[in-house]
């Protein structure tokens, strides 16, 4: 039997996982972003968008994996919504803490490749404007929050750290496609 993979990019704000997950799937339709399914409201597109209703039914059904609320939405990595990724593909999924990292390599079997996605604090202030967020002091306050969180969790390992102010995308993709290539071989020898 195959091991299902997945990727798992862990970042601040703007520190590229959009970026990179696009890179991703152009470089093999394999790829998939994983649609968080978000209750709230804001910025919709990239999200499955739900209700308090549906995660009462996801935690009562045990379909919920991790849940986080930032900037007044609460976003959810659920069994379902990853049943249907792992579907149609190698899922990447977004995350901006440690705990939700290790609650979806925990809960969730396959073999994930967590990945470091890095950029400085004035690079996330750069890119967040340069992209025209209306909420880029809150994006810097999850920046702060990330930083926090890693120096919190310094047990952390990561497959792969890439600092995407010296990494074009294409070539973070590169690295990550070759990263599950590399772990594919060694699960079958």
């Amino acid at each position: 039997m195959t091991t299902r993979q997945g990727v798992v990019l862990y970042g601040p704000p703007a520190s590229g996982k959009d970026t990179v997950t696009t890179a991703l799937t152009q470089l093999s339709t394999s790829y998939v972003q994983f649609a968080r399914l978000k209750v709230g409201t804001g910025k919709s597109a990239g999200y499955r968008m739900g209700t308090a209703e549906q995660l009462r039914t996801l935690e009562v059904a045990n379909g919920l994996i991790y849940a986080n609320s930032r900037y007044g939405s609460t976003y959810v990595i659920d069994r379902p919504g990853l049943d249907d990724a792992f579907a149609a593909g190698v899922p990447v999924v977004h995350l901006g803490q440690v705990d939700g990292v290790r609650a979806l390599v925990d809960s969730y079997e396959a073999d994930w490749s967590v990945v470091l996605l890095w950029c400085p604090r004035e690079v996330t202030e750069q890119r967040s404007a340069g992209r025209g967020d209306n909420d880029t002091a809150a994006r810097l306050a999850a920046w702060d929050a990330t930083r926090q969180d890693l120096d919190a969790h310094s047990d952390m390992i990561w497959d792969l750290t890439v600092d995407t102010t010296t990494v074009v995308p294409h070539e973070a993709a590169r690295l990550i496609d070759q990263l599950l290539v590399r772990r594919a071989g060694a699960a079958t020898a």
